[in-house]
């Protein structure tokens, strides 16, 4: 391996704001903030909005998310009306 042309590999802490939970792992990445882990150490600290411990697709729970009116959409060109609803 050539040195001085790989980034320096470091442990940091993931935290998931979605699921309440971190994750500590060896990343390539680096903050400013810190936060105290288990173990006593001080490690960075990444803030990130969905992980594996958030996300539909490995927690089984599936979320219809309508942005931009498109569920109404779909409904207004094919016919679905408010009544049908019911």
């Amino acid at each position: 391996m050539k040195s001085r042309i790989h980034p320096d590999s470091r442990f940091v802490v993931f935290r998931d704001r979605a699921a309440d939970v971190a994750f500590l792992t060896r990343s390539t990445a680096d903050s400013s903030r810190t936060v105290e882990w288990e173990d006593g150490n001080t490690y960075p600290v990444i803030d990130v909005e969905v992980s594996s411990a958030s996300h539909p697709f490995y927690t089984g729970r599936s979320r219809v998310l309508d942005s931009a009116g498109r569920v109404e959409r779909f409904e207004r060109r094919y016919g679905r009306t408010a009544a049908a609803r019911g």
